[in-house]
């Protein structure tokens, strides 16, 4: 019977003393066509292994300017927040509760960057008729005003006097040491006064410093005997000393420097019985009355800001860790 035609053999050199194996038409033997064959092979995959590296770093590429954009997102938002020295966005009376309160109590108004993150009782409200904020500073009410509920009982509203013009140095005594720092009542008569005033009246005793900040702005806030950001003395006052704070740079911001002391508002002419204290230079706009410099303390801040807080109002913002309570202030 007649063979079929082949191109070559495949019988192997050491199965078959003596005959080597056949050639295909190309001249090559089975076991150069073998190599090439793998040769091949391995280049095809070369190939897609250097398009899947491409990819890879594309894609990583593409996900770290993706994370560039969401950093700057998440910082313009939280600079825009400044939740601890601004404070409602919008008071909503739903089944009692008040809520949508931060910093201090008061109406929204053009100047009040932070949301409202916490909520409080109905009686640490402020009144939205005679709390509203000013629309400019040149639109303050000067002077002591009723302006809701005090977080207090017999708080009453304070009288000013010229008397109240003076620089006084504060000593505020808590749980982890003294904290010091120099009242300016010539610079900011009023905040100093009412400042006074309610340390006469036992405002401040037994309270807790309920915010911290340790990201973008440094800052311990203290003054509100609820511990929510809500409370008020049941009156407001104008801002004052704000030129101290220089111009304003392209971002609208100023730096508060470490161991300033300042007030916390909701707007203009909003300002109450919450203030915060600098532990670190932060960058703010200027709208918060500077009226003190610690002298004395900055040791606890920093400590407690090294410790953290819960982050109850994001990332670096809400409660210490490290629980601050005020137990008595003295004046001299």
């Amino acid at each position: 019977m007649p063979r079929s035609p082949e191109r070559f053999r495949t019988i192997p050199v050491h199965c078959v003393r003596g005959r080597r194996a056949r050639t295909d038409n190309a001249g090559r033997s089975p076991w150069r066509r073998q190599r090439e064959y793998s040769g091949n092979r391995r280049g095809d995959t070369d190939v897609a292994s250097t398009k899947d590296r491409q990819r890879a770093l594309e894609r990583a590429r593409y996900e770290r300017v993706q994370a560039k954009i969401q950093k700057k997102r998440r910082e313009a938002k939280r600079k825009q927040r400044i939740a601890l020295v601004s404070s409602i966005a919008t008071i909503a009376v739903i089944g009692g509760v008040v809520a949508g309160v931060l910093a201090t109590s008061g109406s929204s108004s053009s100047k009040t960057t932070a949301s409202a993150t916490s909520s409080a009782s109905a009686a640490s409200s402020a009144s939205s008729s005679s709390c509203t904020a000013a629309s400019s500073i040149a639109a303050e009410t000067k002077g002591y005003h009723a302006c809701g509920s005090a977080a207090k009982s017999g708080i009453g509203v304070p009288t000013y006097t010229a008397a109240g013009a003076v620089d006084h140095t504060v000593t505020i005594t808590t749980n982890l040491g003294d904290i010091v720092f120099t009242a300016d009542g010539k610079d900011a008569p009023y905040t100093v006064e009412s400042f006074v005033y309610l340390v006469d009246k036992g405002y401040y005793n037994n309270t807790k410093c309920h915010r911290l900040t340790t990201s973008g702005i440094y800052v311990l806030q203290c003054g509100d005997p609820l511990g929510t950001g809500a409370g008020t003395p049941g009156y407001a006052f104008q801002d004052e000393n704000l030129s101290s704070l220089g111009t304003a740079n392209s971002s609208g911001t100023v730096t508060y420097k470490a161991g300033t002391v300042a007030m916390a508002n909701a707007g203009y002419g909003t300002n109450g019985s919450q203030f915060f204290l600098v532990y670190k230079d932060s960058p703010l706009a200027p709208s918060y009355t500077p009226w003190g410099t610690i002298t004395k303390g900055m040791d606890i801040l920093q400590s407690v800001a090294a410790k953290g807080s819960n982050n109850a109002n994001g990332t670096g913002d809400g409660a210490p860790k490290e629980s601050v309570q005020i137990e008595k202030v003295a004046i001299s």
